[in-house]
């Protein structure tokens, strides 16, 4: 009646059965060459009797003795029969489990309810015997996040129950912490992807909402993150992680703050992971007191052509905002950023200029003391400010001016052309709302342009004579208007 005998693979039982190792080898037997329909029918036949059977008690309760063993012992008829269907049980339990990596997804999520029926049902009538009153099969619990991806999507049912999503976090802080000893090596990027994808997509629906009402909740979902995140992760999760970080994992941690050596050196490595990074430190630092002594001066470093091309700029520019609107920062530092800002803009894309020419005058209306980079007639003939100093105090941006934007006014671009003069006129002390314009795009503008009517159109009236105006030039004839 059992689908696979597990003496025959050495394999052990739960959902953690067989699968593709960290390394990339594969300790499972070949179910993919046998009839689909045949292991499905062989499914369903084993839901209704074991289920069945845990229902009316029939199956061996307490610690199970080996079947060898069973037979020779001081055991009645009935209770060697109910030794031998419990074997039966373990043996179709860790072949369910090896058969979620079968080619068929209907296999895969026939396998997989098959499996939650019977967590049900034990936890209802438990095999194992134990002080406390709640009893939960969590054996059968034994996740491996490669084996769940194609059915991520049936699996977050489950998670909607408190018990469920418990044990399930449980397993996988257990078994991200014994990946590194078995595999004795670097966990393989294809398998940090799929426990990546695993941890994080089943909570991000409504079963984190009841997690703040229950610590241990917390402390096993926070058990788990930092499971994952105590390996190298390659620069694509890198950046996944850090994307749903401030939202999705701190507010969820028993303890913040040991995310906090993580953060930090994400922040240090450069780029859009430093970018990135940026959400979770300002979570840590506002609410959870972290000293981040030198952040001006890495945020300052951050500043370089890429801004304008990566693709988290609007939230760099909503954070960059959020983190020079204190009126107490100092003049030489806020100047520091309008310079550099207004410095790279002279190589910006125009949707880039469209958000940072608002930006650096948002920063005049907050910081009156920086005026004095508008116009300064007065000012050295050669601009004393220092583009490659990483230091916002030795930059003497303070002592510069802001030509840049004077430059911009004879942009390309109109719009860009237009918003470059409102640094002609006095700033009003209403500031401008970036939030409109930070999810601009290139495609948007040049949409938006070619949207426009207008009235007035130039056209060429004097008959071509040639390329270089010349009656005898060789292109004249295709210039002739005749």
């Amino acid at each position: 009646m059992c689908l696979h005998d597990p003496a025959t693979s050495g394999a052990r039982g739960g959902l953690q059965t067989g699968g593709r190792q960290p390394n990339g080898e594969s300790n499972r037997p070949n179910f993919l060459a046998e009839d689909k329909e045949i292991i499905l029918c062989a499914i369903r036949t084993c839901s209704r009797l074991f289920g069945a059977l845990l229902t009316r008690g029939e199956l061996f309760v307490g610690r199970l003795p080996p079947e060898e063993d069973s037979v020779q012992g001081n055991y009645s008829a009935e209770e060697k029969y109910k030794i031998w269907m419990r074997h039966r049980y373990k043996s179709c339990t860790t072949c369910l489990g090896e058969l979620m990596a079968h080619e068929a997804f209907q296999v895969k999520e026939t396998a997989l309810c098959t499996l939650m029926k019977f967590v049900e049902l034990e936890a209802k009538h438990p095999l194992v015997k134990n002080e406390w009153s709640f009893n939960f099969p969590r054996e059968l619990l034994q996740v491996n996040g490669s084996e769940f991806l194609a059915l991520i999507s049936r699996f977050q049912e489950y998670m909607e129950h408190d018990d469920v999503r418990f044990f399930v976090m449980k397993a996988v802080a257990e078994n991200l912490g014994t990946v590194m000893p078995k595999a004795k090596q670097v966990p393989s990027t294809s398998w940090l992807r799929a426990e990546l994808c695993f941890i994080s997509s089943f909570f991000e629906v409504r079963s984190l909402e009841s997690i703040p009402l229950q610590p241990e909740h917390r402390r096993a979902f926070e058990r788990m993150w930092l499971g994952f995140l105590k390996y190298k992760l390659p620069g694509s999760l890198y950046k996944k992680v850090l994307v749903i970080l401030h939202d999705s994992i701190l507010p969820h941690l028993n303890e913040p703050t040991l995310l906090m050596d993580f953060l930090t050196v994400a922040y240090d490595v450069g780029g859009a992971i430093s970018l990135l990074a940026l959400n979770g430190l300002f979570v840590l630092i506002l609410q959870h007191n972290l000293e981040y002594p030198d952040f001006y001066t890495k945020l300052y470093s951050l500043l370089d052509p890429s801004i304008f091309h990566v693709k988290y700029r609007a939230r760099f520019f909503r954070l960059l905002d959020l983190f020079l609107s204190s009126s107490h920062l100092p003049a030489y530092l806020v100047a520091a950023f309008a310079k550099r800002l207004s410095r790279l803009a002279l190589t910006a894309p125009p949707d880039g200029l469209l958000i940072v020419i608002p930006f650096i005058c948002n920063l005049l209306r907050r910081h009156p003391a920086c005026l004095v980079l508008i116009h300064r007639p007065n000012g050295p003939a050669d601009d004393p400010y220092k583009m490659d100093e990483k230091d916002p105090l030795e930059s003497r941006a303070v002592e510069s001016s802001l030509w840049e934007i004077k430059t911009l006014q004879n942009h390309y671009h109109p719009d860009v052309a237009k918003a470059a003069e409102e640094i002609n006129l006095p700033l009003s002390q209403m500031e401008q709302d970036l939030s409109e314009i930070l999810e601009l795009t290139s495609f948007e503008i040049f949409d938006r342009d070619i949207k426009k009517e207008s009235k007035d159109v130039p056209l060429e009236y004097q008959q071509p004579r040639g390329l270089f105006g010349k009656k005898d030039d060789l292109c004249a004839e295709y210039f002739s208007l005749e």
